[in-house]
């Protein structure tokens, strides 16, 4: 199981068609340090809509590409690129800037069209992507034989798109259940939260089979948002996976870095930093300010000794615990 991040695709809806160069630059940084290293970025309906759609984001298509060139060794960046717009002048540009993958965009149903795209990218050697978009509009069988389909065309992977957050769980299972029975490649999972259930449908997802989940840091996307990464990490660590991604690292650049920057667009974190610590820990948020204290007073993380302490008493910490903790902490970082 991966993470594909496409806060910097989907999430700049929330500004617009796209973000600028300095929160470009900032985000990318931030995921890499937390290890999270397969990013979709750019316009925020692909590559080749900055012209063809009118989608006019602060940056065009070479720009955003010239922008990530020094982080191209450090992860795997791609953009998006709808299905009306893959055509080869706009496949070679992203191939050409040595971008890692394209992922196509079509609704769920029109893989037809993206045939000659996905042959295309498959002879000159860029990863072949492909987003079912409003997947829920075909039956699972449906849309499973339609995956199907374009796997014979080359595809290398396929994500069920559920754009309108609509699904629940047990459609979830079902849909990528299907989709895993009929093809090879790798089927990843993209939820929208408009009912609240995109790390619900996350997890029925995973456990249905899926490789990979879409998701955005603080949940910025579309409409009611995707998963957001930081609660998509701390509830598969609870399931003992993401081991790799440093979850500390991750909450501390959206706290201190990402939530200022974002208060010039008016977007607050729906759920903040310490309070998917206070879920992932177990504790309850009534001891935030014993803990805060002995964190400042002991100069150690706040979120680690949460976490730490929680793994001894998440009834009801003692002063005392709190501190014999975060002074092992504290020593063990010297």
């Amino acid at each position: 199981m991966k993470l594909l991040d496409c806060t910097l695709r989907d999430g700049g809806n929330v500004v617009g068609k796209g973000f600028d160069n300095k929160l470009t630059v900032m985000m990318i940084e931030g995921l890499i340090e937390a290890n999270i290293k397969t990013i979709e970025m750019g316009n925020c309906l692909g590559i080749g809509a900055y012209d063809a759609n009118d989608s006019i984001a602060p940056l065009n298509d070479v720009e955003y590409l010239d922008l990530v060139q020094p982080y191209l060794d450090k992860a795997e960046i791609g953009m998006f690129i709808g299905v009306m717009n893959a055509n080869k002048e706009n496949i070679t540009l992203g191939h050409k800037k040595g971008l890692h993958f394209l992922r196509i965009g079509a609704n769920a149903g029109d893989g037809k069209l993206a045939e000659d795209a996905i042959r295309l990218m498959k002879e000159i050697g860029i990863k072949s992507r492909y987003a079912m978009m409003k997947g829920y509009i075909l039956s699972p069988q449906e849309l499973a034989q339609e995956a199907k389909m374009l796997e014979s065309f080359g595809l290398d992977e396929i994500t069920i798109m559920d754009s309108a957050g609509t699904m629940v769980p047990s459609q979830v299972r079902e849909y990528v259940s299907e989709m895993c029975k009929a093809v090879s490649i790798p089927v990843g999972f993209h939820g929208h939260n408009n009912m609240g259930l995109s790390v619900a449908n996350a997890i029925a997802a995973y456990e249905s089979g899926a490789a990979s989940l879409d998701c955005g840091l603080m949940g910025m996307a579309r409409s009611a948002g995707n998963l957001s990464t930081e609660t998509a990490v701390a509830t598969f660590k609870r399931l003992g996976l993401f081991e790799d991604i440093d979850f500390y690292k991750l909450l501390n650049f959206i706290e201190l870095k990402l939530e200022p920057a974002m208060e010039e667009y008016n977007f607050t974190n729906p759920i903040k930093p310490i309070d998917v610590i206070y879920g992932y820990a177990g504790c309850h948020s009534s001891f935030g300010g014993l803990f805060k204290s002995v964190a400042e007073k002991k100069e150690v993380g706040l979120y680690p000794l949460i976490v730490e302490v929680s793994k001894i008493d998440r009834k009801a910490p003692s002063l005392e615990l709190i501190e014999q903790v975060a002074e092992k902490i504290k020593s063990k970082n010297m």
